[in-house]
């Protein structure tokens, strides 16, 4: 990835991560918070990662999510100095939940490992 296209990058998840949590307006989305982003080098597509505060009603909030992204798309392009503004698609980052997960395991082999000493 080149320089320019990192600094966009930056810019476009600071930029997402504002314009949800300052111009949208929807109550079914809740807390969010956009953990990661991947920009194609042409700006065509954006991959937008997002977590939420609590696990209760996931795809319902990335649906609302996904109702907003043409207004979020548009209040992007507005703040973005570039030619084309990506297509965002919106993807749950489950990755906290993974690692509590293998937490959980590691746990119950040093318990396990304790008990048969």
């Amino acid at each position: 990835m080149g320089y320019k296209l990192d600094k966009n990058t930056i810019l476009i998840q600071k930029y997402i991560s504002e314009i949800i949590q300052f111009d949208i307006k929807n109550k079914d989305i809740g807390f969010v918070t956009v953990t990661h982003v991947s920009v194609t080098n042409d700006y065509s597509y954006c991959k937008v990662f997002v977590s939420f505060l609590d696990n209760k009603f996931l795809s319902s909030r990335l649906q609302a999510l996904e109702n907003v992204k043409g207004i979020i798309r548009s209040k992007l392009a507005n703040k973005l100095s570039i030619r084309k503004t990506p297509q965002l698609i919106f993807i749950l980052d489950d990755s906290y939940q993974k690692g509590q997960e293998v937490e959980e395991i590691f746990k119950k082999i040093h318990e396990n490992e304790s008990k048969s000493k």
